[in-house]
């Protein structure tokens, strides 16, 4: 018995290394990096907001400037499905307005386009960068050609510096999920089917039906 007893701990050892070594291998190991998928109701959110108020999604923009802040009651569908917004300054009532609608704008179109909402007033246009600044009318506008559609950013040319307008004009861009709703209104869900009522008649004035068969 006393050579037995002596034997299992010598048996038992290179066990015993093997299951440790295991242990150490296994907790170096670095961990799964974690998911950095966007989450899809962003998009989705986008596009349900824009098209409950008509406006195509992709056409759907957001800019900032210094001092300016978005007139929540300017946002609305411009056109047929485009988008236009305002933003204020708080101190000066000077105004942004952001619009953005389906078209294209080359040196032979430009001057042909009115700044604003002032057709037949002369246009002037000047290519810087990538975009077109454009005058006349009193507003000067920068216009910025994207895939099908165009994105204007205007103001009344005594009211806001070119340079201001050229910022606010390069800084537009598409909006996220936190953006998105802060740009559009949510969408009311809809009211509940009313209820069928088993005790109203199908003729008359639709009164409840209070008739007591015979025997109570």
């Amino acid at each position: 018995m006393i050579r037995h007893a002596r034997v299992l701990p010598v048996l038992l050892a290179p066990l015993l290394l093997t299951a440790c070594g295991s242990e150490k291998a296994d907790a170096g190991r670095p961990a799964p990096p974690p998911s950095t998928a966007a989450p899809a109701a962003d998009g989705a959110e986008l596009r349900t907001r824009a098209q409950a108020m008509g406006i195509a999604p992709e056409l759907v923009y957001i800019t900032e400037a210094p001092g300016f802040t978005l007139a929540q009651q300017s946002v609305g569908v411009l056109g047929d499905e485009g988008f236009s917004a305002t933003w204020v300054d708080g101190e000066t009532n000077a105004q942004l307005r952001l619009a953005v609608d389906r078209g294209t704008i080359t040196a032979g179109t430009c001057p042909e386009q009115p700044v604003g909402d002032m057709p037949g007033e002369h246009t002037t246009c000047e290519r810087d960068g990538v975009a077109w600044y454009r005058t006349g009318a009193g507003r000067h506008e920068y216009a910025l050609p994207e895939k099908g559609h165009v994105v204007r950013v205007s103001a009344e040319t005594d009211a806001v510096p070119r340079d201001v307008l050229n910022a606010a004009a390069l800084a537009a861009h598409r909006p996220d999920a936190a953006e998105t709703d802060r740009l559009l209104p949510s969408v009311d869900p809809a009211p509940p089917a009313p209820v069928e009522r088993g005790d109203l008649p199908p003729y008359g004035d639709g009164a409840p039906d209070n008739h007591v068969d015979v025997g109570g």
